[in-house]
């Protein structure tokens, strides 16, 4: 394999597949990079078994192919290495006892190579069917839901977003036991099969840090095991988790004894700076009364000291409420709704809080209350 390419073409692409190499040192050609040279262009390939990444670059991009082939070449080393140098044209050879050198007009390496038969089948097929997503829908999907499943592992299924999808309707769930985000988007193609998978959060997460913020599509390859998200010249395929995703179709109540509209700043900064007066050790608790068309958001540390706010809101009826929350849970849930005010539903103090735009029920987010004595 020889070849001639400018650094910052190549550094983009190695940027992409850096995501997919181990952390871990339990297999070594888990944290290696693949090069496939071919005369169409070169492919890059990484992979931690759980997630794997592919990407191209087009002969037209690449100043010179002199010969073909394949290497297997440390990840973080041929990174680190490309990253340092500066933007103008590498030269990569693969020679004799496995090893490739990388010289510009005044820097050469060399670096030891490994195996190529060792490096994984990544097993990156296609359906000739796949779900087809706007990018940025699918950014917003994930931005709006990964938050609220579960950072432990003792329950691995709530450490990923359940997708459920029935004809030409697609909701993605994700809970940690003591909120859930659920998010409804409609497809412009209906799918024939239902389809009920749970993909990690952190996968997720590495895989929308790919995509642009644009119109672009990506398209969802769902099979048994896995599923392959194909957008550009990127291909990533992330595992799925097993196991049976809760039930959550019965959590949200469909009548509530007092709707309060609220401007989203308004409180946002509110329950902002009431947070500033909480602990993790008190589980960040706040606490929300109401008085007529008053709501006072309270909080305090009693050996530090105590804050209040009001806020003018707008009720259904003339009920009043007093409830605590974590101030976190809930700055999380407003931070991602796309509107200039937020509905906020309740039948008691005792019962989850709804929380959601006025004029769209696509994104319906639940706090569990905190009790207080």
């Amino acid at each position: 394999m020889k070849l001639e390419i400018k650094q910052e073409v190549l550094m983009e692409h190695l940027n992409y597949v850096i995501k997919g190499i181990s952390t871990k040192n339990i297999r070594p050609i888990l944290n290696c990079i693949k090069f496939d040279l071919t005369t169409d262009g070169l492919y890059l390939m990484s992979t931690d078994n759980e997630i794997a990444i592919k990407t191209f670059i087009d002969k037209s991009e690449i100043k010179k192919i002199d010969s073909c082939g394949e290497i297997v070449v440390s990840g973080r080393y041929i990174y680190d290495i490309v990253r340092k140098l500066p933007d103008e044209i590498i030269n990569i050879e693969e020679v004799i006892d496995s090893k490739i050198f990388i010289t510009t007009p005044n820097s050469s390496f060399n670096l030891n190579c490994s195996n190529v038969n060792e490096f994984p089948d990544l097993e990156l097929e296609y359906r000739k069917e796949p779900i087809i997503l706007n990018q940025k829908v699918f950014k917003t999907i994930v931005n709006q839901t990964s938050f609220a499943t579960s950072a432990g592992e003792s329950r691995p299924v709530l450490t990923g977003i359940n997708f459920k999808i029935q004809k030409d309707l697609m909701e993605c769930t994700a809970t940690d036991s003591y909120r859930l985000a659920i998010k409804k988007i409609k497809l412009s193609t209906p799918v024939d099969e239902n389809i009920n998978i749970i993909i990690p959060t952190k996968n997720l997460t590495e895989l929308v840090k790919l995509m642009a913020d644009d119109e672009d599509t990506v398209e969802m390859h769902i099979f048994g095991n896995k599923v392959i998200f194909k957008f550009g010249v990127i291909t990533m395929m992330t595992r799925l988790i097993s196991g049976t995703y809760p039930d959550t179709s019965k959590l949200i109540p469909k009548e509530f004894n007092l709707t309060m509209t609220i401007k989203l700043m308004d409180f946002f900064k509110a329950i902002d700076r009431a947070s500033l007066l909480t602990n993790e050790s008190d589980k960040n608790t706040i606490k929300l009364e109401s008085k007529e068309n008053t709501v006072i958001i309270s909080s305090n540390i009693p050996e530090i000291g105590n804050v209040e706010e009001k806020i003018t809101v707008e009720k259904n009826n003339e009920e009043n409420i007093k409830i605590a929350f974590n101030s976190k849970f809930m700055l999380d849930a407003v931070r991602v709704l796309e509107s200039d005010e937020i509905q906020l539903l309740f039948n008691g103090e005792f019962k989850p809080i709804i929380i959601k735009n006025p004029e769209s029920d696509d994104l319906i987010q639940l706090i569990l209350p905190i009790r207080t004595y």
